[in-house]
């Protein structure tokens, strides 16, 4: 578990998750083209909206299990 400082909306916040969904979403962030902060923030405004978890460590890795899914399925 690694816990990390991330700016949302010009706001400090930590999130603890483990290394692997930090790694896929530092995966997703740079096949994005976009900062992890800007990645997180994104996911952020999605759960803010109601259309995910509430909590947002929960939030992101669902993201990533998401992700991982979808290109699971490409696969096929």
């Amino acid at each position: 578990m690694r816990k990390r400082s991330v700016t949302i909306d010009g706001h400090r916040t930590s999130i603890s998750l483990e290394d692997a969904f930090w790694a896929e979403l530092s995966e997703i962030s740079r096949a994005r083209g976009l900062s992890l902060n800007a990645l997180v923030a994104e996911i952020d405004h999605a759960r803010s909206a109601g259309a995910v978890p509430p909590n947002l460590s929960s939030a992101l890795r669902l993201h990533v299990l998401d992700e991982l899914k979808k290109r699971t399925i490409s696969r096929v």
